[in-house]
């Protein structure tokens, strides 16, 4: 589904349904350097099985439009701005990675339009490195390959994980090279640096009111169980859930995601 947001096109991938506004909407936000495909199970599972799905293209990733935005602030004012274009009041926000940092800010700054939320991957502060800022910028190949080394577990290098066919690394590989091939606007640099410079995660998962549900990937070194200590602290009303995964955990883990996350979803308040 393509919308008008801020002058421009924004793509939503609506899980092979069409959009239907009296339904509860859930909202998945896709992280750095990747784009709606990443939820492609789980999207698809909850679009037929009674919700309105709405799996961003963030903008200058994926089919959308316009320039990557340099904050999360800005992502998350955009975020709301699709959400007027849709016609959602109010919806189930998930957010992997950068996503769920989105997801937060939004929580924070429209609480009212957040029945619940999702965090997978989710850590802050959420610090880069320099030395991987500074491959981002100047040697995006390079960066690809040590983000992607790093954001899996050692069995989802197996060709045959999670089933014939089906290689959860290479597929991973192949989605952020060519985001930096339909958009050679240093996106990759642009999002990790909005990560970095994030500031407002303390004080916004101190507002969180709704229903809170964070997935861990046990063997995530990207954002690993001990940094995200702040963050559960914080929301301290928030369920933990973890997964045998490294950081990208709905391609290694997607059935066990999807079940937590369709659990969660279900709940009286998230369909009210």
């Amino acid at each position: 589904m393509i919308l008008q947001v801020e002058g421009v096109d924004a793509y939503c991938y609506t899980g092979g349904k069409a959009f239907d506004a009296s339904l509860p909407s859930a909202v998945f936000i896709h992280g750095a350097q990747n784009d709606h495909s990443v939820w492609a199970l789980q999207t698809r599972y909850f679009a037929h099985h009674g919700f309105n799905v709405l799996a961003v293209d963030l903008p200058g990733h994926g089919r959308s439009k316009g320039a990557a935005k340099a904050s999360v602030e800005a992502l998350s004012q955009w975020l709301l701005a699709l959400l007027d274009a849709a016609g959602v009041a109010r919806a189930l926000l998930v957010g992997h990675s950068m996503g769920s940092l989105i997801a937060l800010q939004t929580a924070h700054a429209a609480p009212a339009r957040v029945s619940h939320l999702a965090l997978l991957g989710s850590t802050y502060p959420m610090k880069v490195a320099d030395s991987l800022l500074e491959a981002a910028r100047s040697d995006e190949p390079s960066a690809i390959d040590m983000v992607n080394i790093w954001s899996h577990s050692s069995v989802a290098q197996k060709p045959s994980f999670p089933g014939p066919g089906f290689y959860a690394m290479g597929g991973a590989r192949r989605l952020k090279q060519r985001i930096s091939q339909i958009n050679p606007q240093q996106v990759f640099y642009t999002d990790f640096a909005a990560c970095n410079s994030y500031a407002n995660g303390e004080a916004a998962a101190a507002s969180v009111r709704c229903p809170t549900l964070f997935i861990f990937g046990l063997r995530d070194m990207m954002t690993p169980a001990r940094s995200t200590k702040l963050l559960t602290s914080a929301i301290a009303h928030g369920k933990v859930v973890q997964v045998d995964s490294g950081h990208e955990l709905m391609a290694e883990q997607p059935d066990a995601v999807l079940d937590a996350l369709f659990a969660f979803a279900r709940t009286p308040s998230a369909t009210t």
